[in-house]
């Protein structure tokens, strides 16, 4: 428990400092950057602060100068301020729509290019579809939970499809990620923060001509990111999909 008041402590003084400085240059040039590079950077001390050593593994097969769409594994709210610092360049995620109600966090996150989404609305699900293109067409890149939510045991849940209707109709590559070992550091239900190791993967970039179809390129990145997994968390099919 005393990793988890230590890393909320910093990020209760943090905070502050990042609405002042970062809110208000944001809001005063347009430019978003400087409080992005202060989030990433929060988030990532704050991770280290709560005793969570990050090892990456794979990040030299990203070309920074390309767009990319990061399609990952979900078991943990510390996955998000674990991977967005470690993805070149900046990244946009879906948010809950209701968070863009808050007064001024809401406009950052619009002037961030920041997905709305509401999970239980399918004709809303569209809706962000079509605005995760128009992001991923300004040049940036798109980071997306495909399971739609925590995993409670580690192992993969079913697939949401609106990823890959986006990765279709975008045309950019897309790079499955795995993330272990935040299962034990905070599972899902519980507050408390128990250092440890935890992994997180790029694995190679799946080329727009190596797409196939919607379903199959959803096997293959199930595949492909089960392949990162222990081998206690993985279906019995997972090597061989990964592999064909």
């Amino acid at each position: 428990m005393i990793h988890t008041i230590i890393m909320l402590t910093f990020w209760t003084i943090a905070a502050p400092l990042a609405a002042l400085v970062g809110f208000t240059w944001t809001f005063i040039s347009g430019d978003v950057s400087l409080l992005y590079r202060m989030f990433t950077w929060g988030a990532k001390s704050g991770v280290q602060l709560a005793g969570v050593r990050v090892e990456t593994v794979g990040l030299d097969r990203i070309d920074s100068a390309r767009s990319y769409i990061f399609m990952t594994n979900h078991a943990s709210n510390l996955d998000p301020p674990i991977q967005i610092p470690r993805i070149p360049r900046r990244t946009s995620v879906m948010v809950k729509k209701e968070l863009f109600k808050v007064p001024i966090l809401g406009r950052a996150m619009r002037m961030g290019s920041l997905v709305p989404v509401d999970r239980g609305n399918r004709e809303a699900g569209i809706e962000a579809v079509t605005a995760a293109k128009a992001v991923v067409g300004q040049g940036l890149n798109m980071t997306i939970y495909v399971e739609g939510k925590r995993s409670s045991d580690g192992k993969l849940l079913p697939f949401k499809k609106g990823p890959f209707y986006l990765a279709m109709e975008c045309g950019v590559p897309v790079v499955p990620m795995t993330i272990v070992g935040t299962q034990h550091a905070m599972p899902k239900g519980r507050f408390a923060i128990k250092p440890g190791t935890v992994q997180v993967i790029f694995h190679p970039p799946i080329e727009p001509q190596d797409f196939g179809d919607r379903d199959g390129l959803m096997e293959k990145v199930r595949a492909v990111i089960e392949s990162g997994l222990p081998v206690e968390y993985r279906s019995a099919n997972s090597e061989k999909t990964a592999s064909a």
